[in-house]
């Protein structure tokens, strides 16, 4: 009698990440149950999720947004902290390059918003907010000290993209403020630059005393901190108090175009359309400012 030799079983096929074929994948998504390799993996709260059930959870999930329509963003301000690295950066290298070459083509004076002069630089209305006094250390740290204590408490209220729209209105609105409370240039009188953050921080005052008052908050301490600081702008010589005016009105703009515009799905385009709108006007009263003088 003969014995037939059963056939070998064929052996089961090895798993392969979808991703990528050719690599063997024995550990499979708790989502969708497909193989991935070690590269597409994603931890979850229970073992592991492929990276494209990882991405359509989170195509699927809405935004959470403040009240203020910005996007609320998890851990540290980054936008706080960006601009205090980049002063404290531009100081340093206040410091290592020669002959003042960063106060000599960043800081700002009117002749520079005056075309008739010749010398139309308006980008220093900005860059002159990324500058301090060389002479006299406490500038940076107490504009950074503040930048810190204000931009912890605006930037995750408002929103990333708002706090630095903000931020940087502010700072031209302290530039423009000076344009307009100052004499214009003189032929053969001495330039005097102006420099520092302190019209982008009154901006940051300007704002938070109107988000307080919109959301009901207590305001008499911001009114405090307003008064003395712009009080020593007045006392203390060489500051410029009228930047600082300048950067408060622009910051409290800015804060009521974002805090009174309405909730809803156009509310971002509406408080981008008032932030260009207060951007605009600052523009044109520089211009009107230097063609009438």
């Amino acid at each position: 009698m003969s014995y037939g030799i059963p056939a070998a079983e064929p052996s089961a096929q090895i798993p392969v990440c979808p991703r990528h074929p050719d690599r063997p994948s024995y550990v499979r998504c708790q989502r969708c149950g497909r193989p991935a390799c070690p590269d597409c993996q994603r931890a979850a709260a229970v073992g592991f999720q492929c990276v494209d059930c990882v991405n359509e959870i989170a195509r699927s999930t809405p935004t959470v947004k403040t009240v203020y329509g910005g996007v609320v963003a998890a851990g540290k301000p980054l936008v706080t902290f960006g601009i205090i690295a980049l002063c404290v950066i531009v100081y340093v290298l206040q410091w290592l390059l020669p002959a003042d070459w960063i106060y000599q083509n960043l800081a700002y004076a009117n002749v520079y918003a005056e075309p008739q002069w010749g010398e139309f630089e308006p980008w220093r209305m900005l860059t002159a907010a990324f500058l301090h006094s060389q002479g006299f250390i406490l500038h940076i740290v107490l504009n950074m000290y503040m930048l810190w204590i204000f931009g912890q408490a605006l930037e995750p209220l408002l929103g990333r993209i708002r706090f630095l729209a903000l931020y940087l209105i502010s700072a031209i609105g302290g530039s423009v403020g000076y344009l307009l409370l100052t004499p214009g240039y003189v032929p053969g009188v001495p330039l005097t630059g102006v420099v520092g953050a302190s019209g982008a921080i009154f901006g940051l005052f300007g704002a938070m005393l109107l988000v307080q008052r919109h959301r009901g908050g207590d305001t008499r301490q911001l009114w405090i901190l307003i008064i003395i600081n712009g009080v020593i702008g007045f006392v203390v010589p060489q500051i410029a108090w009228q930047a600082h005016l300048g950067g408060l009105i622009a910051g409290g703009l800015c804060a009521a175009v974002i805090a009174y515009t309405p909730r809803g799905p156009r509310q971002g385009l509406i408080q981008a359309a008032g932030l260009a709108a207060v951007l605009l006007l600052l523009i044109a009263v520089s211009w009107v400012r230097v063609t009438t003088g």
